[in-house]
């Protein structure tokens, strides 16, 4: 049986077991990273996971103990100190004025390194608030991280409008670019409240949805194409990708729903005026530019 641990941004890394010690799943463990040492909870891997290591070669992380009662007692404190911690820096940032959005601070198990984590839509210059931190923080490292607000929601974690926890903070590891184009192309209306995540940035979901979407569309008429139902003549009104479903507007008026089976396109003159739907929410949309929405340099950096 192989073991990990998870750090930030989804990554699993193997860990270096000392022959000493005997692992099981959902323990706390002692581990030495970059930042130094952090409590982090134990993974059993299965197989295929321990083949993508080959593929993708992680870091291994040396195990230094199981966390003992005390160790535990002692990361108890440390959350605590955390969360102190994190309110003065805040008000420090208050009385500097600075434009600057405090998200988490995290403090290694070892007490030498704090770091904060922050966004911020453009530079900072914050060495005078790097000051009054190096005065109340003293004998441990300070690190003032900026990072972009899919960052920041992968931090913080939560639930999305599809019920499930947050893809950035589940199984995806990097963000793609997203742009307004993929949410047109799968029919979704154009509305902040509709396609943005918590993040204010574009669903991540459009971008790994699309290719379906582009697959379902490939067989289906075009809107406003002339089409030949049982129930007689008329036009492509609106589509439905997945379950490729087809709405038609026939020559008395009414709107039916078709399989894609029942109907078929013909070259002929119909007389039937559709208007194609553009399903808008102007008390959502009012004073937002759409453009907000796409990824840009301020939606992640990879500081993580």
């Amino acid at each position: 049986m192989k073991y990990a641990v998870r750090l930030i941004k989804n990554t699993f890394h193997p860990l270096q077991v000392p022959e000493s010690l005997t692992l099981e799943h959902g323990q706390m463990i002692l581990v030495r990273t970059e930042k130094g040492e952090e409590a982090l909870k134990v993974f059993a891997v299965n197989s295929e996971i321990s083949e993508q290591w080959e593929k993708f070669k992680p870091e291994i992380l040396p195990v230094i103990r199981i966390l003992s009662q005390r160790d535990l007692q002692t990361l108890d404190e440390i959350k605590k100190e955390e969360v102190e911690s994190f309110f003065k820096c805040q008000q420090l940032i208050k009385q500097h004025r600075l434009t600057m959005h405090l998200v988490q601070c995290r403090i290694t198990f070892d007490r030498k390194k704090i770091t904060f984590f922050y966004t911020a839509s453009e530079r900072v210059d914050f060495r005078e608030l790097l000051k009054d931190l190096t005065q109340l923080f003293k004998r441990i490292r300070i690190d003032l991280r900026h990072i972009g607000v899919r960052d920041e929601t992968s931090i913080i974690e939560g639930t999305g409008i599809c019920g499930r926890p947050f893809c950035c903070c589940s199984f995806l590891r990097k963000f793609e670019t997203i742009n307004v184009k993929l949410a047109k192309d799968q029919g979704m209306p154009i509305a902040p409240g509709k396609i943005s995540g918590t993040c204010g940035r574009l669903l991540c979901c459009l971008n790994y949805e699309y290719s379906n979407y582009i697959e379902a569309a490939k067989d289906l008429p075009p809107l406003g194409s002339a089409v030949m139902t049982p129930d007689g003549l008329g036009k492509v009104f609106s589509l439905q990708f997945l379950n490729s479903k087809i709405s038609v507007k026939l020559e008395d008026g009414k709107i039916k729903e078709y399989s894609k089976s029942d109907i078929e396109m013909v070259d002929a003159e119909v007389n039937v005026e559709i208007t194609i739907p553009v399903v808008t929410y102007p008390e959502e949309t009012e004073g937002i530019d759409i453009r907000q929405l796409e990824d840009d340099r301020n939606s992640s950096t990879g500081n993580v």
